[in-house]
């Protein structure tokens, strides 16, 4: 089995056990509104991160292409609270249009 099938079975099984564990906490500690207020922010920050990470890096450097051209309209489209769907669709268009006209990768 190679290594990245191991990787995906343990990190399957280490977040299926958290979602057990979910079930498991007293409903007073999870209604407790200082850690519903650390649940969200953490959401939002591990979000974030995947976000850039994905956005800004390539082949374990810094990148800046057409993702981040895209990132920038879809959040600006975010800010004028736009639906999704036309967000994402902007986006793509943005960056399709950076690649073909710009030459961006």
């Amino acid at each position: 089995m190679s290594e990245f099938w191991l990787a995906v079975i343990i990190g399957s099984v280490a977040v299926y056990s958290w979602k057990l564990i979910g079930y498991l906490i007293p409903k007073k500690f999870s209604e407790n509104r200082e850690v519903a207020r650390f649940a969200t922010a953490l959401t939002i920050a591990l979000l974030a991160a995947l976000t850039a990470l994905q956005t800004l890096s390539s082949d374990r450097e810094i990148a800046l292409d057409s993702r981040l051209l895209a990132l920038g309209v879809a959040a600006v489209m975010f800010w004028r609270k736009l639906p999704f769907i036309l967000v994402v669709a902007s986006a793509a268009a943005a960056a399709a249009a950076a690649r073909y006209f710009l030459g961006w990768q």
